[in-house]
């Protein structure tokens, strides 16, 4: 996986953050038993650019829901560490969204994903316009973004990394 960075919308980036890189990697189901993983996403809005940081994430708590094809928060714990976090930064990390596995290699979102993505953009609290839903594959990532006001998901494009 070596999508770090996707061009956002509005012509801003989207960075992920190494920490939350490493979380989100471990959850890769490459064992044909392993569970899907997921969370939340934390992070940044960068000021005077229209660039925002996914800097951390959550992973699988107690109280979530993991099956071979499926993940569902549940537990109250990643709105603990979302709170915490938010009052530990005085309000500069935010929730940016969702992100969980799937076990395929080139990931893309099952109707499911595209239904739960749509009931946070109505219901969920957040900052801004957009959250974002990321899904790791075993060997691509996706993102995509959906903006609250139209209910529309669109998949972001990976950044072109120069190679030396």
């Amino acid at each position: 996986m070596t999508e770090n960075t996707f061009v956002l919308s509005n012509g801003g980036r989207i960075k992920i953050g190494e920490e939350a890189w490493e979380t989100m990697g471990a959850g890769v189901q490459t064992d044909e038993k392993a569970r899907e993983s997921g969370g939340v996403m934390m992070g940044r809005f960068i000021k005077d650019c229209k660039d925002l940081v996914i800097d951390k994430v959550t992973q699988p708590m107690d109280g979530d829901r993991q099956s071979r094809y499926g993940f569902k928060r549940l537990s109250p714990l990643h709105q603990e560490i979302l709170d915490k976090e938010w009052m530990a930064s005085k309000g500069t990390c935010n929730y940016l969204g969702e992100w969980h596995t799937h076990p395929e290699d080139d990931p893309t979102p099952s109707s499911v994903d595209i239904n739960d993505w749509k009931r946070k953009l109505r219901k969920d609290v957040f900052s801004g316009r957009y959250l974002y839903f990321l899904i790791v594959g075993t060997e691509k990532v996706g993102l995509w973004e959906g903006d609250r006001r139209t209910l529309t998901i669109d998949k972001l494009i990976a950044e072109k990394v120069n190679q030396i």
